[in-house]
């Protein structure tokens, strides 16, 4: 199965509602002077917890292996379905970005019930940006964003500019089809259903969710 195969409706609208649902982003190098592309409100707030995992390790950038730890905890009820063994993919995880089984288990669950809140809640567009202190991305983590861009099947008007809409599921994909890159083979290896997950991030029927 080719990654880039096929013709994909890059005009597809986001719904109203789940319009609300995103919010905008920047290429680390525009200056934001324009937002490039638009974050659903789960992927902010999955990058919000790679931003505190990457200061935990004092670290100066925001790597991929922190954006996909951040990910998987936050959005671990939809994101682990992919996987058919969800302890491999989680024992990984926490050798990848140093944290204890207990420190990650009580994640999942602080973030599960957050997440479970803000459906309820329906947070508004400036409650969901990251909170703490920002980083910068590495540079692998710009690149995996701007594949990701590339074929997110979403999009939205912002000032007469028609941007992607970034899902999880895209930035996830885009992360295990990277050929360069060590963490990439290593989640290949933990049986991470490809089909699936393409089926998934490309269907420009299924909207956005929270």
């Amino acid at each position: 199965m080719k990654f880039f195969r096929g013709k994909r409706d890059k005009d597809a609208p986001v719904s109203p509602d789940a319009a609300r649902t995103v919010r905008s982003g920047t290429d680390e190098h525009s200056d934001g002077a324009q937002p490039s592309h638009r974050l659903t409100v789960d992927l902010a707030r999955a990058e919000s917890l790679a931003t505190m995992l990457a200061h935990s390790r004092a670290a100066q950038f925001v790597e991929v292996a922190d954006l996909l730890a951040g990910m998987y905890i936050y959005e671990w009820e939809r994101l682990s379905k992919f996987w058919d063994d969800r302890d491999e993919i989680e024992t990984l995880l926490q050798k990848i970005c140093s944290i204890s089984p207990q420190r990650w288990n009580h994640w999942i669950e602080h973030y599960d019930q957050q997440r479970q809140k803000d459906e309820k809640g329906r947070r508004s567009l400036k409650d969901a940006q990251p909170e703490g202190e920002a980083l910068p991305r590495s540079r692998d983590l710009q690149k995996i964003l701007a594949q990701a861009a590339g074929i997110a099947p979403f999009r939205d008007d912002v000032d007469g500019r028609k941007i992607p809409v970034l899902t999880s599921e895209c930035v996830l994909l885009c992360i295990a089809r990277n050929p360069e890159s060590e963490l990439s083979s290593k989640l290949r290896d933990t049986a991470l259903d490809l089909t699936a997950l393409e089926r998934s991030a490309r269907d420009p029927r299924r909207a956005p969710q929270r």
